[in-house]
């Protein structure tokens, strides 16, 4: 399958809103429109290397699409809209284990409320199946989604009814990354998705296939399938954890934080570390609050700063003060004593002066906690 006439290199610059990237192809910098509503933090940083295809279509308000983006020297996919071609097209050629004797018979099959992406089978049976695109990873693992994703709940859901009911069901995760080791659902994430997979699995024919991609985009060269080690969920997920809370202050103040006193904080982004052992999203929720008893020295610096974003790490292990340590060694400055009245850590907050959201090494930070320490218990 070709999927592109052709195929140009460019570099990453900014990304204007979700659908619109801007990129620098030669020296010139254009518009290029983002097929994939995905975060992608992971993967977007200045610089990194992208692929794009010329728009064909005379008044396009971009004149390239991004199909791709480089990471570690591997070509990984980005254009979701490609993704059931991609899906189709090896399970018309017999690459995917397991369903070797089925070919696809329609596209966009409607069951009840739910429209899914394929029905596949032979003489004897067909079924529906939902594909889905992996774009986030770390060394040796593979999550999805990387964003709350109510639509993909639902149609796990519906799959595992079916399969109750005595149908049949597929869902085709595709893994665009060779290095992939194992699977899981993203439950840091999205704990809802992560809880109807979990529910929902053992009665669908599911399957998370890792690809490996050449530049031109053309088809993957291999296909292999990943072990998916549930039973980490059992140990980590839930409602309880850690979390990296990133607030913006707009100008320079002195602000008094309780038992603190007044402390002077410069302009920047601020990122604090904290914990629930239990109700980690109500936590989060209360942090995002303005009306509120104040308690924590956070709340005190939230009443001033504005609210960027909250990276929950759920886990029953206790990484706070891990998370703590790897956050000072890349911040641009640290508020001494703060948050950190009841441990040895030197501070809880730490400060940047651009967002920490978008930098390579705090983005590694959340993919080691997240990710990459799932590896001694996940990978084969």
């Amino acid at each position: 399958m070709i999927a592109y006439p052709s195929i140009v290199k460019g570099r990453f610059v900014s990304r204007p809103n979700r659908f619109v990237i801007l990129m620098d192809i030669g020296g010139t910098i254009v518009r290029a429109h983002m097929p994939n509503p995905g975060r992608m933090r992971e993967l977007l940083f200045p610089g990194v290397v992208l692929y794009a295809a010329p728009h064909a279509k005379e008044g396009s308000r971009t004149a390239y699409r991004v199909v791709g983006v480089e990471r570690d020297g591997e070509a990984i996919p980005l254009d979701t809209s490609r993704a059931n071609d991609t899906a189709a097209a090896l399970i018309d050629g017999g690459r995917i284990p397991g369903w070797e004797a089925y070919r696809v018979l329609r596209r966009e099959v409607t069951m009840g409320d739910s429209r899914f992406d394929l029905l596949i089978g032979n003489e004897e049976e067909q079924f529906p199946v939902e594909v889905k695109s992996c774009t986030l990873f770390g060394r040796r693992g593979a999550m999805f989604p990387d964003a709350v994703t109510a639509r993909g709940r639902k149609h796990i859901l519906h799959l595992g009814e079916i399969g109750r009911s005595g149908g049949k069901a597929g869902l085709l995760i595709l893994v665009q990354w060779d290095r992939a080791q194992w699977f899981l659902p993203d439950y840091h994430t999205d704990p809802d998705f992560a809880e109807a997979f979990c529910a929902s699995a053992p009665h669908i024919d599911w399957k998370a296939a890792a690809l490996r991609w050449t530049p031109d985009f053309t088809a993957p060269q291999s296909v292999r399938l990943l072990p998916s080690p549930l039973a980490i969920l059992e140990r980590e997920a839930g409602n309880r954890g850690d979390y990296l809370l990133v607030l913006r202050l707009s100008e320079a103040q002195d602000i008094e934080i309780g038992s603190l006193g007044t402390r002077h904080f410069p302009t920047g982004y601020y990122v604090y570390v904290g914990s629930a052992k239990k109700n980690l999203d109500q936590r989060i929720a209360r942090h995002r609050r303005l009306r509120k008893g104040m308690h924590w020295h956070i709340d005190y610096l939230r009443q001033k700063a504005q609210w960027t974003g909250c990276i929950p790490i759920r886990t029953a292990e206790d990484l706070e003060h891990a998370l703590a340590a790897a956050v000072s060694r890349i911040a641009d400055w640290i508020v001494p004593g703060f948050g950190c009245t009841d441990c040895r850590c030197p501070s809880h907050l730490f400060g940047f002066t651009k967002d920490p959201m978008h930098l390579p090494a705090f983005v590694q930070i959340e993919e080691d906690f997240e990710i990459n320490r799932l590896d001694r218990w996940a990978s084969p």
